[in-house]
């Protein structure tokens, strides 16, 4: 997975995700978003082959690229938990 960082701030963030479609951001920004620090998350596909971008704002103090980074951690954790659930099936 390729991010490129195109906006940098200290409670905003906006980056492209190459390579990545639908399924990835959806997860990506519903994740982000149950995080009590993260004020907006939102992505967006300009165009059918374009990579997405993502905008994510936070408040009180929380930085963009550890919400990012926190949430894509969840994420893994998630699916580490069904692989061992299913694991439990054979």
């Amino acid at each position: 997975m390729d991010v490129k960082v195109l906006e940098l701030e200290p409670a905003k963030a906006r980056l492209v995700v190459a390579g990545e479609g639908h399924t990835f951001m959806n997860a990506l920004v519903e994740e982000l978003l149950l995080d009590p620090g993260v004020d907006v998350a939102k992505y967006v596909i300009k165009f059918q082959f374009a990579d997405p971008e993502i905008v994510v704002t936070t408040r009180e103090g929380r930085a963009p690229l550890a919400a990012i980074r926190d949430a894509c951690g969840r994420i893994v954790s998630s699916c580490d938990e069904l692989m061992a659930d299913l694991d439990d099936w054979q």
